[in-house]
């Protein structure tokens, strides 16, 4: 008996477990894809604030952007946008990213990407040219935003 009662918790956990995958593999990959496109978009030579604001319509009101390698973490979304909007003062000859896998799980998918680019910082007298493959985890709430980034930069 005391077999059965373990097998059938098992069972509606599983079930229960299951029932919180809200988002299908490819609905979570298209989200992915959404996510790198709007990353882009705000890299770009003639990038405005309005690219700006669509990257953080994608993001959940309490959401985590973490940088991990930099132990640097964002959760305010006016912060966040007076950064990007501050980048807009760097002169950014090119920039791309390139999708080289996603891997999906339970309303989470992860990114590898490789980012390119050349850019002169409002900071600095030098044009940056760099290429990095960095890998991005995100995390979903049920409304299908953006709840934790996790940026592994490489």
């Amino acid at each position: 008996m005391k077999k059965l009662t373990l097998v059938f918790i098992s069972l509606i956990l599983s079930f229960s477990i299951s029932a919180n995958d809200k988002f299908t593999a490819d609905q979570l990959i298209e989200k992915a894809k959404t996510f790198v496109a709007a990353k882009n978009a705000r890299q770009q030579p003639n990038t405005t604030t309005k690219e700006i604001e669509y990257f953080i319509s994608l993001l959940a009101d309490d959401f985590i952007d973490e940088h991990v390698k930099f132990k640097f973490t964002y959760t305010d979304k006016s912060k966040l946008r007076e950064d990007m909007i501050s980048k807009l003062k760097d002169e950014v000859v090119n920039s791309n990213i390139e999708i080289n896998e996603i891997m999906v799980g339970a309303n989470v998918v992860f990114i590898k990407m490789t980012e390119m680019g050349k850019v002169k910082p409002a900071h600095l007298d030098k044009t940056i040219e760099y290429t990095t493959t960095n890998i991005v985890s995100l995390e979903f709430n049920e409304s299908g935003l953006i709840k934790h980034i996790r940026r592994h930069h490489g």
